[in-house]
């Protein structure tokens, strides 16, 4: 038995992108940016970017809870890839790379024709960042 926490229906998360998603998801990055430059923060500014579809468009994570016959709940979704890879990728390429997109995703996001792609960026920056699937 599983249950998936859904997300919203598309209406309200347009609602949501259009008066409250596309300026908080700026200030969202502003502090987590802030947070991993603090190198102290970085655990954190890392969770709070691997949240950004969630701020943006109130986007459901792909995590399911499974119920297992001992009545156990156990967690399951994407597979990750071991924190030691996403650690070196987060040194060597996520963080700058992950600045640029979300630098194009925020350019996007200012005229209307872009928005769409700029909400694809967005849902792809846990992955640019740390190799995070979301």
């Amino acid at each position: 038995m599983s249950a998936n926490a859904s997300s919203p229906s598309l209406v309200i998360r347009a609602l949501w992108f259009v008066f409250v998603g596309w300026w908080l998801t700026g200030l969202w990055l502003s502090v987590a940016w802030f947070l991993n430059i603090t190198i102290i923060g970085i655990p954190i500014g890392i969770k709070m970017i691997n949240r950004v579809p969630k701020v943006l468009s109130l986007k459901s994570s792909q995590r399911q809870l499974m119920a297992g016959p001992d009545g156990s709940v156990v967690e399951s979704g994407p597979k990750q890839p071991s924190l030691l890879l996403r650690g070196v990728w987060f040194v060597f390429v996520g963080w700058w790379a992950s600045a640029i997109w979300t630098g194009v995703a925020y350019l996007l996001t200012l005229s209307i024709v872009g928005i769409p792609l700029a909400v694809i960026m967005y849902n792809k920056l846990p992955f640019i960042v740390s190799l995070y699937k979301y």
